[in-house]
């Protein structure tokens, strides 16, 4: 239970106004699609700190970091192009694709968002520090969600005020910002 409990104050608390955060905001605002951005969310959470809590503290032992931070940057600036494409889809054959969209777009951005990001070093060390992979996981993602939620809903709620051509245009640039200083190892967002 401490392992548990240790683990949702921990990234509960480290994810407050991090990159995911604004992150969930911007994909709420562009997808309008909470329910779906939300599972994405949960599933990339889940997925990337399990990995974490099985292999992390192995994968810093055997990756160069220059080669990590090479990949992150190159995944990142494609994530930025990306993110300028509008979408173009409309009718309720619309709604059902966005729906799919939000959820793959969210657990794309935010499984990448997550690599080599503190949290999920955090949730290496918590997985080592306490010898328990499963309840540190479920933790890890139990915090993040508490903190990424709210701004989901905060995002889906002020969706009618923002234009998504300046969603697309704040999002690539983070993407892309994200992209540049991990090629230049500049460490801006925690990265």
């Amino acid at each position: 239970m401490e392992a548990f409990l240790t683990s949702i104050g921990v990234v509960a608390i480290s994810e407050i106004g991090d990159k995911t955060q604004l992150l969930a905001l911007l994909l709420a605002s562009r997808f309008k699609k909470p329910v779906p951005i939300i599972l994405g969310i949960l599933v990339a959470t889940a997925l990337n700190h399990a990995a974490a809590g099985l292999a992390g503290a192995w994968l810093v032992r055997v990756l160069d970091p220059f080669v990590l931070r090479m990949a992150l940057g190159v995944l990142f600036i494609a994530m930025a192009g990306w993110a300028l494409i509008p979408d173009s889809i409309d009718g309720s054959e619309g709604a059902r694709m966005a729906a799919r969209g939000a959820f793959v777009a969210t657990a794309v951005a935010f499984f990448l968002a997550e690599m080599g990001d503190k949290t999920q070093i955090a949730t290496a060390a918590l997985a080592a520090r306490f010898d328990a992979v499963v309840p540190v996981v479920a933790g890890t993602t139990l915090g993040m969600m508490i903190a990424d939620v709210p701004a989901v809903l905060c995002g889906h709620l002020l969706a009618h005020r923002i234009q998504a051509r300046w969603v697309r245009i704040v999002a690539a640039a983070i993407f892309a910002a994200l992209g540049v200083s991990a090629l230049v190892g500049f460490d801006v967002f925690g990265i």
